[in-house]
């Protein structure tokens, strides 16, 4: 009877220390972290577009889980970046402008791939992934607001931007078209440029990327490879073949509702109009045209990258994540380009693939955030305590789990966004909508007398977030 105790014993023990075995045996995962600059949800096949060519993202979309609601945490390149990077809202760091976020943080807080570099990944960047002015450090190669703390190697890819050779053309500020060219600077400028894609940044880093891929497959420990494209941030260049595919005549416009703008509170955020920027109809879709061109030639550079990874060996084994640092606007509301805090500003595209997880799409909240402590955890290492994002790894296996309720953005103003309700707040101003009856925007309900409790019970909501991000200690690990 002893003995048969004993059998039993061992048996059950075995059973239980088998699948942990397999699961400590499995090498740890690799990171591919993509991040395009300026890309709006809107304009990719597999969030609904059905003109903008992008093949390599929307099979990427299939393979992994896409989320339709996901959030950046400011519609502006180097907060949001920060934010994402170093795991904290800008509300709590003060980390606006021309930033990596490090000063803000200080020297004892690792980011995201710090994190992982000093639990034994080799972390590297390929050019815009911590802040960058655009065109002003890309076109030359500079490191921008980079924080080198983050990385083993790191890589910046020079591009000639608005001044490559080809077909130029200023859309703002240029009525008639009358000046020719393309102007410099952080515009709507457009070049239908000659050469190939090798030519421009975007190019370059798709060809650092391959390299490094196949360099990696030789490394005695995993990797975490941060790639940045910078388009289809302004100048809107790419080569001359991306243009191809679109007319301009044929592209169509987001509704002009007469009446729009009577209740949209005239903000620093809502500045940027047609009517402000000058553009006629015809340079309005000449710049959706430009901004298609450059979305697919960031699709066709993701597509080159995702096929060294296949063909390194090294895709089965590698979390692939895909997104923007924030959304865009394409004349909704007759708005253009980011700062505001409306919808498609805040959201953004927000793709994951993981080995052996089921493909899926997410309809529950998602910020950016939460992308730190997520890979944190489906790598196997610690998460540190004072991130302020949140692990969301449980939706890649359940789509229907809800790990958040509402959402926080900061722009021009402050966005809180909750399943129904949308409230933009500009303090003794706002904006407040139906997101199930209105999910465009047009109605805005703040003014409402109907609608008052709503918007002073989600003011409330808004202020306690804000005390509880603020109140987190950014030295406390």
């Amino acid at each position: 009877m002893k003995l048969l105790f004993q059998i039993v014993a061992l048996t059950i023990v075995v059973s239980v220390l088998r699948p942990l075995a397999a699961e400590e045996q499995r090498k740890p995962y690799n990171v591919l972290f993509i991040i395009s600059d300026d890309l709006t949800a809107t304009a990719l096949g597999c969030y609904g577009n059905k003109v903008c060519k992008t093949p390599n993202i929307d099979r990427l979309a299939t393979e992994g889980t896409r989320f339709s609601r996901a959030y950046c945490q400011a519609t502006i390149c180097g907060p949001s970046r920060a934010s994402m990077l170093f795991g904290y809202y800008p509300y709590a760091t003060k980390a606006t402008g021309y930033t990596s976020g490090r000063k803000e943080v200080g020297p004892n807080k690792d980011s995201w791939p710090q994190h992982f570099r000093k639990n034994g990944y080799h972390s590297a960047r390929i050019s815009k992934v911590f802040h960058m002015g655009v065109p002003t450090d890309v076109a030359p190669g500079k490191d921008g607001a980079d924080d080198p703390d983050s990385w083993d190697e790191a890589f910046n890819s020079p591009g000639p931007e608005s001044k490559t050779p080809g077909t130029g053309e200023t859309l703002q500020n240029n009525p008639g078209g009358l000046k020719k060219g393309a102007a410099g600077g952080n515009r709507f400028s457009v070049v239908e440029a000659d050469g190939d894609d090798f030519s421009h940044s975007d190019g370059k880093t798709a060809k650092k990327a391959e390299e490094l891929i196949h360099q990696y497959k030789n490394l005695d420990k995993p990797f975490f490879l941060a790639v940045g494209f910078v388009r289809p941030h302004v100048p809107l260049v790419a080569p001359r073949k991306y243009f191809a595919p679109y007319v301009a005549d044929e592209m169509t416009l987001p509704p002009k509702i007469s009446g729009d703008w009577d209740d949209i509170p005239k903000t620093p955020g809502n500045r940027r109009t047609s009517q402000s920027l000058q553009m006629d109809i015809h340079q309005q879709k000449k710049l959706i045209r430009a901004y298609y061109a450059s979305v697919s030639y960031v699709d066709a550079m993701t597509g080159r990258v995702m096929k060294a990874l296949e063909e390194s060996g090294q895709r089965d084994n590698t979390i692939v994540i895909f997104t923007s640092d924030h959304g865009y606007h394409l004349g909704e509301h007759d708005l253009w380009s980011k700062v505001s805090i409306h919808e498609e500003s805040a959201r953004v595209p927000l793709i994951i693939c993981v080995p052996d997880k089921k493909p899926a799409e997410c309809h529950s909240f998602a910020e950016l955030l939460d992308l730190y402590p997520t890979v944190s955890s489906l790598c196997r290492l610690n998460i540190p305590n004072n991130l302020q994002g949140k692990d969301i790894s449980k939706m890649l296996d359940d789509p229907t789990a809800k790990v958040r309720d509402s959402i926080l953005c900061s722009g021009k103003g402050r966005l809180y966004r909750e399943d129904r309700w949308a409230l933009l707040d500009y303090g003794k101003t706002g904006e407040l909508y139906d997101m199930k009856k209105d999910p465009k925007q047009y109605t805005n309900l703040f003014s409402d007398p109907d609608y008052a409790e709503i918007v002073s019970g989600l003011k409330q909501k808004l202020k306690t977030k804000l005390a509880e991000v603020s109140k987190n200690d950014l030295g406390k690990e």
